[in-house]
């Protein structure tokens, strides 16, 4: 589990590069897509991202970490007093020297990353969830805020913003559809990690929903696949792949530089909703993964549309 630190001035940190480079580490060992992604931005961008990944995977861990249970809310809040010490400038752990580097060159709110911490709370008390209305709160605070923090970064394009003549483009708000592919993405892991959740006493499916297709907790909890569970994953993934495609509305206003990763990432993430179909749904006993030859071939492509679109 993660462990809070002591104060800064009894321990001395690593250098900006080091700081930089354990980020960098531990983006590629936990998320390959997200790092590979990552390598098709500018450096300073590259490197800002990664940062903000440190983070987001430390307050992850602890409620998701192998000492989770020894979390309690007293453990968040000195981990939100800690995101505070970050914001003014006082960097507490090692990782956090990148951070508070990546706010002074990329100026951003501290709000998403509270929201966030807020998430982790949720998953303190909460294992079901009766609605997606719900859920969709869990999602935003968990991974929306991703898209949040990330787009301080990943800047905007101020010459494609929408013109008041433009009827086509006139409801597209860019932070709406980062926060959208925020949620794609969170969707996208509650489907492929199903299994891997119940085992640990979790359901983020919505429990109404499951009702819906006459599936049952216990059904779910057993790793039963029959009609009624594809016709609940059909359900889910066609919903997933609404907020890729609301997503995918507005990365083109996204600055020049960012948009091929920004593509990139997108559909590598989209691509585990067909690897989970060609699977016959079977998240229980099989992980949904995009072999890494198959991303490969999604990068050309993806710069395509990042040309085009």
């Amino acid at each position: 589990m993660l462990q809070l630190s002591k104060p800064p001035r009894m321990r001395t940190l690593v250098s900006l590069s080091e700081a930089y480079e354990l980020c960098r580490q531990i983006t590629e060992k936990h998320s390959k897509t997200f790092y590979l992604g990552s390598l098709l931005m500018p450096e300073a961008k590259r490197r800002a991202i990664w940062a903000i990944y440190d983070w987001c995977r430390r307050t992850d861990e602890l409620v998701d970490g192998p000492q989770s249970g020894l979390t309690t809310p007293e453990t968040l809040d000195k981990w939100e007093q800690q995101l505070e010490s970050v914001f003014a400038g006082h960097p507490v752990d090692d990782t956090d020297v990148a951070l508070v580097d990546t706010i002074q060159h990329f100026p951003m709110d501290i709000e998403p990353f509270r929201d966030m911490i807020a998430g982790q709370r949720m998953d303190l008390y909460r294992s079901r969830y009766e609605t997606f209305d719900e859920l969709s709160l869990y999602c935003y605070r968990v991974a929306g805020t991703v898209g949040l923090m990330s787009s301080a970064v990943l800047g905007f394009d101020e010459s494609r913003r929408p013109t008041p003549w433009s009827a086509q483009q006139e409801h597209q708000d860019p932070i709406e559809e980062a926060i959208a592919l925020g949620i794609a993405k969170q969707l996208t892991n509650i489907l492929r990690d199903v299994g891997e959740d119940a085992r640990r006493g979790r359901i983020y499916l919505p429990l109404s929903e499951l009702a819906l297709f006459d599936y049952t907790e216990k059904d779910l909890l057993d790793g039963v696949v029959d009609q009624r569970w594809r016709q609940l994953m059909r359900f889910q993934i066609h919903r997933a792949r609404k907020y890729y495609a609301q997503a995918e509305r507005s990365v083109s206003a996204l600055s020049r530089d960012s948009r091929w990763p920004v593509w990139a990432a997108l559909m590598l993430y989209k691509a585990i909703l067909n690897v989970i179909e060609r699977n016959q749904y079977d998240v229980f006993t099989q992980r949904a993964y995009v072999p890494k030859t198959q991303k490969l071939l999604y990068l050309p492509v993806a710069w395509l549309r990042a040309q085009a679109l």
